[in-house]
């Protein structure tokens, strides 16, 4: 269970494909504290830590992983969005994030907001899941590339979110451009509560 507060980028130092498997070698300024077994989310995507040195940390993403994200297009030297799990005992600064990517989505539009930014993505729309919870609200939460953020102007098949300096400059949001894919996590409790509507 992740919060969507980016602690920092980490940087992609190796990757090595095995069968339908890729092995992903990362470094970033936390190595020295994880551990094996330990969920880090890397641009939304839960993963867990299978082996380290020093300085680097391994995980492993399955076919399934690669299909429905953005990581199977990584190279090396890029930089992803990483977040160790939520710690119980304290705060949710973010909303409920579960590392499970839903889908992919593209940017349409980025405009200057004066000091900030309005970036606008667009995702493929599929009527039978929006009734599943598959969706965006006004002033609800989305998860883009791991980072906790809310929804403005939705429509069916986009949605727009403001990024502060802050959050360009400490997350991979500075090198998104119009055509980059993210990854994109719809909301839990959404997806809990259309559920239930559906057998009401």
């Amino acid at each position: 269970m992740f919060s969507g507060i980016v602690e920092e980028y980490a940087t992609l130092v190796a990757l090595k494909k095995e069968k339908e498997n890729v092995h992903f070698t990362f470094t970033c300024s936390f190595v020295g504290e994880l551990k094996i077994d330990q969920s880090v989310s890397h641009n939304g995507v839960c993963l867990t830590v299978v082996s380290l040195t020093d300085d680097t940390y391994t995980v492993t993403a399955m076919k399934e992983t690669l299909d429905r994200s953005n990581l199977g297009e990584l190279k090396v030297g890029d930089k992803v969005n990483v977040e160790r799990s939520m710690m119980m005992n304290g705060r949710l600064d973010g909303h409920i994030v579960q590392g499970h990517v839903d889908q992919t989505a593209t940017c349409v539009d980025i405009k200057d907001a004066d000091g900030s930014w309005y970036f606008t993505f667009r995702y493929t729309f599929d009527k039978e899941m929006a009734k599943r919870g598959y969706i965006t609200v006004d002033k609800g939460s989305v998860t883009v590339n791991g980072v906790s953020l809310t929804v403005c102007n939705p429509t069916d098949d986009s949605f727009q979110v403001a990024i502060i300096p802050y959050t360009y400059e400490h997350t991979n949001f500075h090198t998104i451009c119009l055509g980059s894919k993210v990854n994109i996590e719809f909301d839990i409790i959404g997806k809990y509560i259309s559920r239930l509507v559906a057998y009401k």
